[in-house]
């Protein structure tokens, strides 16, 4: 196996390879761009015009979706998988991955679009670096662009596996992009309906990339996942890679639910106090009139929504952030 298919290895190591580029015996090119960043190039006569970027360990204990990125690079430095698409693998936080910290400073995934421009320290730099990397790898013209941002979640859920969808203003999201979750084994979709300063959402709205941000299960530690079953979404991928996927069309969308955002819970100060059990599970359904959270100010978030879901509850964050989702169920009528 090629060297640079370790590239999981280099990365624990912060270690850079000896060699740069190496090709494998079917004449794809493997190139180290940076720590954690590998570009794959198949090709030109097998090229099929997709640009696939596959980013994982933007938080850095979420270790199911890092081990089935080395997976796949084990698989195209064998020879065992033959891409037809180009592809960049992004580790987001190689600091974080190592130390097997969720971030070392701040949350990697709440500093893109812009975000990074006003902050600073090590993890600042490298959501700069990644949106970098992307925009580098997204640049070449009249190409098909997908990213798949891949995480594991701080608690259990109702629904364990799901995408969240960025949004942009006047553009509609692909029921045929959504027939493609559905594929890869998401049981819901959260449709988003504003800006967001998650890398998915960098790469949609900026860079014109589908983009999504897939929540697999729990968060584990590395070589503890076997409960973390990602055999769809690893069939899916190969064959996205290879170029093999069956047909998709906009009516395979039987069992996958949809939710929109209703209200975001932003906490403003210490005195932020959200009241749900510490182990509350992501999609757990709250009743109309249940105090969700109080603030400073006399703030109140009262539930209004029918049906309303409360995902990523997580009073620690820094305020200013969003410590929590109400979403709602909703329907596909306004999909492309």
């Amino acid at each position: 196996m090629l060297a640079l298919g370790k590239l999981l290895e280099l990365t624990l190591a912060g270690r850079e390879p000896a060699e740069k580029t190496q090709l494998t015996v079917e004449g794809v090119r493997m190139r180290w761009l940076s720590e954690g960043a590998l570009e794959v190039r198949p090709p030109e006569a097998r090229d099929n015009g997709l640009d696939l970027l596959l980013s994982a360990g933007i938080h850095g204990n979420e270790t199911a979706p890092i081990e089935l990125l080395d997976r796949l690079l084990h698989d195209i430095a064998r020879g065992d998988l033959k891409p037809r698409a180009r592809i960049l693998f992004l580790f987001g936080n190689p600091e974080a991955i190592r130390k097997g910290e969720r971030f070392i400073e701040q949350d990697v995934n709440r500093l893109f679009n812009g975000r990074h421009e006003q902050s600073s320290g090590s993890e600042a730099l490298r959501a700069c670096e990644l949106e970098r990397l992307a925009a580098s790898f997204f640049s070449l013209p009249d190409r098909r662009r997908l990213h798949y941002d891949l995480h594991t979640a701080i608690r259990g859920s109702k629904i364990e596996q799901f995408a969240l969808y960025p949004w942009k203003e006047d553009r509609q999201h692909s029921r045929l992009e959504l027939a493609r979750l559905r594929a890869a084994g998401m049981e819901a979709v959260l449709l988003q309906n504003k800006p967001s300063i998650v890398f998915s959402a960098y790469t949609y709205d900026k860079l014109g990339a589908e983009a999504f941000t897939l929540e697999l299960g729990k968060a584990r530690p590395f070589g503890q996942n076997a409960g973390v079953n990602v055999s769809l979404l690893e069939r899916s991928l190969k064959q996205i890679i290879e170029g093999t996927e069956p047909e998709m069309t906009g009516e395979a969308l039987d069992g996958l639910q949809l939710y929109s955002v209703a209200r975001e819970i932003i906490k403003h100060s210490d005195s932020f106090r959200l009241n749900l059990p510490a182990d509350i599970e992501n999609f757990s359904e709250l009743e109309v009139g249940y105090l969700l959270a109080e603030d400073i100010a006399n703030t109140r978030w009262i539930i209004e929504e029918e049906g309303a879901r409360i995902i990523f509850p997580n009073p620690r964050v820094k305020n200013g952030l969003r410590a929590g989702i109400l979403v709602v169920p909703t329907t596909d009528e306004n999909l492309a």
